[in-house]
């Protein structure tokens, strides 16, 4: 059973648009799975693309703005500190692309919908390099639409 079947399943008692929009708002699901969740409930495109991107750019500030004093706060812990030295390897892991291009480099990290890309992962490598806050709130706004542009093909187009 895939997630949007079991979203759908046991969630049903949620508006359709409130499923999509805390769908996306998910760490590595993000719109990837909003936008399916959204065909799967029949919504139309409009509401998909509207619930999904309001869904994904929600954390996205708070990413910006807050993630770097919650690491630096959690690291010293020994019940979290290993997961945030996990989360921080992985984010600089990928950050190759962005430190390269920081806008476009952005903008396509959080796009491409691909494994381990999109808002959250694009955002925290943003902050963690210290890109500056408009730059990478732009980048990642674009990312999203873009990423929108190509799951809405895929779910309503393509296999539409």
């Amino acid at each position: 059973m895939n997630f949007a079947t079991w979203f759908s399943t046991h969630l049903s008692f949620l508006p359709p648009q409130i499923a999509v929009m805390i769908t996306s708002m998910l760490p590595l699901i993000e719109l990837r799975g909003g936008i399916p969740l959204a065909r799967l409930l029949e919504l139309p495109l409009s509401q998909a693309i509207i619930f999904s991107v309001i869904g994904n750019v929600i954390p996205l500030p708070f990413i910006l703005l807050f993630i770097r004093k919650i690491f630096h706060w959690l690291s010293p812990t020994k019940l979290l500190g290993g997961i945030v030295r996990k989360l921080e390897a992985r984010a600089m892991g990928k950050s190759d692309s962005i430190k390269k291009a920081e806008f476009w480099g952005l903008m396509c990290f959080v796009g491409i919908p691909l494994p381990g890309t999109g808002g959250w992962t694009g955002t925290l490598i943003a902050a963690l390099l210290k890109i500056d806050f408009k730059k990478a709130l732009l980048a990642a706004l674009c990312g999203v639409a873009m990423a929108a542009t190509i799951m809405s093909l895929i779910a309503y187009g393509i296999f539409g």
